[in-house]
């Protein structure tokens, strides 16, 4: 495997020392480096992939230095229009070095979100007409495979390195953001889903807050006909819910999101506001991390999301960091009229012996439906 050090001075050496994009569990140990190596103004944790894009093309044009994308395949989604209507040979010609885990590939078990984007994540480079590597697991080939990638950034081209499970030796990250709060995500989505209505629908967001509430649902010997657990697309749950919330104005609908999935789109905020479901619950449990790829830190706990939920005409707005308060807003919350923001701050980290979803996510959209059809 490659020591995370030895792969990322390789870079600095040859004037890539700026980076920014998303964590991903396939990079978390380069991503925990990074973290304990550079600044803030040289480490950025973006909001999403296609804004970390941005970031690279701002930080070239101060610099005359290309600066570094990561990713998870997923985010391939996300760059697609910024790379293809900015940074492209043809539009204004910026270098950008992509780094890209990639889950699901071909011949590699994965969870289902995985397998489609596995399939397609060399495909969509070459559609996009971007050169790349698999990098390799040996030091000495993946300095060969560096060493092109620079020189493709010289001559103003993209290029990304595609990286493998298992690529990367183990780093523990030393410079580990804390929080003092109390209550663990898992009490919360528990506290939170008990006091649900016997109509009422979830949709929670990708990662650790779908496996929680499943988890939940299992332990109570509760089906799980009532979630809808989005195991992909990060940042949609919200929409996925306003979907329903609006097709069907009389259930209520909560939506179970995380910091990072809510930042990540958050002027999906301003659509729930303005269309004013009455009925809609928008629940974001903030730790202040991407939990599910390492833990890398997110601005969740450093900004004021029931100030943003106002802002953008919700109706109203509640925060909470411990199982008391929370119980005295979900009171609150039956009685009041939405779109609603209830932060509940939690605790980062999960247990380690947490499962995944048994049931596959056709199977969780056929028995959700017949759920809403009744």
């Amino acid at each position: 495997m490659i020591r995370p050090e030895y792969f990322i001075e390789k870079l600095r050496e040859n004037g890539i020392d700026c980076f920014a994009g998303v964590p991903d569990s396939l990079l978390k140990n380069m991503c925990a480096y990074i973290t304990d190596h550079f600044d803030a103004a040289h480490n950025i944790i973006a909001a999403n992939e296609g804004a970390a894009v941005g970031l690279a093309a701002g930080h070239y044009l101060a610099t005359g230095q290309p600066a570094c994308v990561y990713m998870q395949n997923s985010g391939e989604g996300n760059i697609i229009n910024p790379l293809a209507s900015l940074t492209d040979q043809e539009v204004y010609n910026i270098p950008v070095l992509l780094l890209i885990g990639w889950r699901g590939r071909p011949g590699v078990h994965d969870e289902p979100q995985h397998v489609k984007q596995g399939k397609v994540t060399t495909g969509l480079l070459n559609v996009m007409g971007i050169n790349y590597e698999v990098l390799a697991k040996e030091e000495d080939s993946a300095e060969k495979q560096i060493a092109k990638a620079i020189k493709a950034l010289q001559n103003k081209d993209m290029f990304a390195l595609v990286i493998e499970k298992d690529t990367f030796d183990e780093y523990k990250l030393q410079n580990v953001e804390k929080n003092d709060l109390t209550m663990s995500r898992e009490e919360a989505i528990q506290t939170v889903a008990a006091a649900l209505g016997e109509k009422d629908c979830i949709v929670s967001t990708t990662g650790m807050i779908s496996r929680e509430l499943f988890e939940y649902r299992a332990a109570m010997n509760q089906g799980h006909e009532r979630d809808f657990l989005t195991v992909g697309s990060m940042g949609h749950a919200s929409q996925i819910a306003l979907g329903i919330a609006l097709a069907q104005p009389e259930r209520r609908v909560w939506c179970f999101d995380g910091d990072g999935a809510t930042i990540m789109h958050m002027g999906s905020m301003a659509i729930v506001g303005n269309k004013s479901p009455k009925h809609y619950v928008h629940v974001v449990f903030n730790n202040g991390a991407h939990d599910s790829v390492g833990g890398q830190p997110t601005v969740g706990l450093k900004i004021d999301l029931p100030a943003i939920a106002n802002a953008v005409h919700y109706t109203n707005a509640f925060s909470v960091d411990n199982k008391a308060d929370l119980m005295d807003a979900l009171k609150a919350v039956n009685m009041v009229e939405g779109p609603i923001l209830l932060e509940v701050k939690v605790k980062k980290g999960n247990r380690k012996d947490l499962g995944r979803p048994t049931t596959t996510p056709i199977q969780n959209k056929e028995a959700l439906m017949s759920f809403l059809s009744k």
